[in-house]
């Protein structure tokens, strides 16, 4: 192995280090803690973390996972609308293209469900369980994955307004504990913040992003056309074209009728041509959307916010677009609700339009224009299993019914034609309930076996690669990416807290689980070696932090790697302006080349305006079981184990450690009167809430800055995931604020 030092191999040319971690002969891990955390922590113990017992091998578990099949997923509805449990195989009927194929694999799934993350696996995600055969406990509480793709391209002011109002009532109201969503503009003005996040905060910022935008077609000439009225005339449509040239030769006497003709159609054809590209901007941005998610697991939920657009237009491809956008939805996973966000409209020309006909000739011809925009909208959800919401002006009930129907689907796979056959044409799907034509059926109408027109580049490596810039492009390839790579499992802990004379410090932590990490001979000794890279961007996408490290993990002896991998964690401290930032980090383990990354976004509060704020919560687990306050320094502390992915078993007691900001002080005695209250949370329900208690700052030199620390036993709690919320009322100023961190009990 190269030295390391003194090389750039960080797109951002940051220097990288190398530290080194010994695995000791009792199994334990000495990690750098963020040392100006391990000052705040008073009593606190920031000893190495204590190995959990070896855990015993056990065979690997059978995944019901057929990658050798193809799969689609049906929704089956009564006539009240409720969804239809207990269905067997032998209920179904399957076809494709027409002819009845048997059902390989049948299954009811439940989203968010750990059999959905598994059975994701036929879509080509992957489930990397180690070499060690180690049983590690499973994800808990997935929730669903929901994106907001608002075509602002074709969306007017009260559309906008409209769609603002139902993303925001998803925010506060609808969004579950562990639900992740993330808000897309099809002009891209969102920019950086259209990521998937569990964070309201960036969710609403996102939002707040989204403003009108002029798209409209025109051409200028009189009398006024409209986009559909050139869909029209290009269709030779009698009324129409009477009409404008008519209206055209007033405009232009002494022209023979078939030149105006031909002016008439030149500005359709015109006009139809912007009206094309601006469609096809929308769509092919919701296609690269439904592309990229395909790594997620589980099944999406899309809503397609629009105020529709024309499908037949014969300047454009939209048809065939829509066709691949449901094949890739199909193999993505992923359903379209489309929302026409005008709402109840009137069956009435616009008013500003200047046309006026006596004749009737115009109300003939367009009267069709509402249902002909909702077409793409309805071939959309239609295609991809999902509903149209049209024609109302409360979308909340949309919302809602749609979230609640697609959280439960059946799963039916079959096996595909032998390979040789694909040849890119597009496999028609229908599915029936024998005997039961009283049902509705939900399912994707097909898919491209293979991808129109898609090119295979094979990569050549070459045998001389430098290893660094090999690890330079990976690092710049991955934090590039929308979504994370969780090929190697990593789990991330941001944590802010202010110091004095120092200023705000974020740091992020990373945990690699001990059972992917891969130790080989170096020399005489036992090592592995993980690259560590990651990036604090700005909500810009502007990197305001960056950090490369490799990590050297020294075994005392092969057997000891054998008995036992303990989890390694990097702690990387960055000092940064208030502000919203977004953490992605990469870990790549050098003797495997396998690859994980993690994001997730933080705000860093001003202080600087003397306002109420608190730092991030600090958690870790200890041994000592009553709820205990130990803001107090000469209370007996029992030693903490500081946790990055906030996972305790139910023997363990959480404690966690929180900064109180800029507290009022009372004219009295010139002391700050806060009070606290601690809750614990799980599926939006409280099942632990504390009575509000006094923040003593008794012993306390700075006042600006108050530790507050407690903790409590995890034994009542079943496994789950769970939120640890902490408000704190500042009396004197009469101002709230909250803090709150996910955790696992298992």
């Amino acid at each position: 192995m190269g030295k390391t030092a003194g090389r750039s191999v960080f797109v951002t040319s940051v220097l990288p280090q190398r530290k080194q971690i010994m695995l000791a002969r009792n199994n334990t891990v000495k990690k750098d803690c963020l040392r100006s955390v391990l000052c705040l922590l008073m009593a606190w113990s920031t000893a190495a973390q204590t190995p959990q017992s070896p855990r015993p091998s056990q065979k690997d578990e059978v995944v019901r996972v057929f990658t050798e099949l193809v799969q689609t997923d049906v929704m089956v509805f009564d006539k009240q609308g409720h969804f239809v449990n207990g269905l067997r195989p032998e209920n179904f009927e399957l076809r494709i293209d027409g002819k009845v194929r048997p059902i390989q694999s049948f299954e009811q799934i439940t989203a968010g469900s750990d059999e959905e993350t598994q059975l994701a696996a036929a879509r080509g995600t992957t489930l990397d369980k180690g070499d060690n055969n180690s049983k590690r406990a499973t994800p808990l509480d997935r929730g669903r994955t929901v994106f907001f793709y608002v075509d602002d391209f074709h969306l007017d002011m009260s559309g906008l307004t409209a769609t603002q109002k139902l993303i925001g009532n998803f925010i506060d109201k609808e969004m579950g504990q562990n639900d992740e969503a993330a808000i897309i503009s099809a002009t891209g003005q969102v920019g950086f913040l259209q990521q998937l996040t569990d964070n309201r905060f960036v969710l609403r910022t996102a939002l707040k992003r989204i403003s009108p935008r002029s798209n409209t077609v025109t051409d200028g000439d009189r009398p006024t056309m409209t986009e559909y009225q050139a869909v029209l005339i290009a269709q030779n449509d009698f009324d129409a074209m009477g009409y404008f040239i008519d209206e055209t030769m007033k405009f232009n006497p002494g022209l023979p009728r078939d030149a105006v003709a031909n002016i008439v159609r030149n500005r359709a054809n015109d006009l139809l041509a912007q009206a094309s590209q601006i469609t096809t901007n929308t769509l092919s941005g919701l296609e690269g959307v439904i592309r990229s998610v395909k790594s997620l697991p589980g099944r999406k939920v899309l809503f397609l916010c629009s105020n529709g657009f024309f499908v037949e237009n014969r300047q454009s491809n939209v048809a065939d677009k829509l066709r691949q956008i449901a094949s890739a939805a199909a193999k993505a996973g992923v359903v379209i609700y489309s929302m026409d966000v005008r709402g109840l409209v009137a069956p009435f020309g616009d008013p500003s339009v200047d046309q006026f006909d006596p004749t009737g000739r115009l109300e003939r011809s367009t009267h069709g224009e509402l249902i002909a925009s909702q077409d793409g909208l309805n071939a959309l959800a239609r295609d991809t299993g999902g509903k149209v919401i049209f024609n109302t002006n409360d979308f909340k009930p949309g919302l809602v019914g749609a979230l609640k129907e697609t959280s439960v689907y059946y799963i039916l796979a079959w096996q595909p034609e032998k390979a040789g056959q694909h040849n890119g044409r597009f496999r028609k799907i229908e599915v029936s309930i024998i005997g039961r034509p009283d049902l509705t059926i939900r399912v994707r109408r097909g898919f491209f076996d293979s991808d129109p027109g898609a090119s295979t580049v094979t990569a050549t490596k070459s045998k001389e690669e430098d290893p660094f810039k090999a690890v330079a492009t990976k690092v710049h390839e991955v934090l590039v990416t929308l979504y994370p790579d969780n090929k190697l499992p990593l789990s991330l802990s941001l944590d802010y807290h202010d110091v004095a004379g120092k200023g705000p410090t974020l740091s992020a932590s990373v945990q690699v689980p001990g059972e992917f990490i891969h130790f080989g001979p170096e020399g005489e000794k036992t090592q592995a070696l993980l690259d560590v890279a990651g990036a604090f961007y700005n909500d810009r996408g502007q990197p305001s932090s960056t950090f490369f490290e490799r990590i050297i993990a020294t075994a005392p002896s092969v057997d000891a790697v054998k008995a036992y991998r303990p989890d390694i964690t990097y702690t990387y401290p960055a000092v940064l302006k208030p502000g919203l930032y977004h953490a992605r980090v990469l870990v790549r383990d050098y003797k495997s080349g396998l690859s994980g990354s993690v994001r997730k976004w933080i705000e860093v509060p001003d202080l600087s305006n003397h306002q109420h704020a608190l730092s991030s919560l600090f958690v870790g687990a200890s041994t000592q079981p009553p709820i205990t306050n130990v803001s107090n320094k000469s209370e007996e502390i029992s030693p903490v184990i500081l946790s990055a992915n906030h996972r305790f078993r139910h023997e363990s007691s959480l404690r966690f450690l929180v900064f109180l900001y800029n507290a009022g002080l009372s004219p009295s005695d010139s002391k700050p009167d806060a009070t606290i209250q601690i809750q614990i949370v799980r599926d939006d329900q409280p099942v632990l809430t504390t009575a509000l208690k006094k923040v003593s700052t008794e012993g306390i030199a700075d006042l600006d800055r108050i530790p507050y620390a407690a903790e409590m036993p995890l034994a009542e709690l079943t496994s789950g995931r769970y939120v640890l919320m902490v408000t704190v009322i500042d009396r004197v100023s009469k101002r709230v604020a909250s803090q709150q961190t996910r955790f696992d009990v298992y």
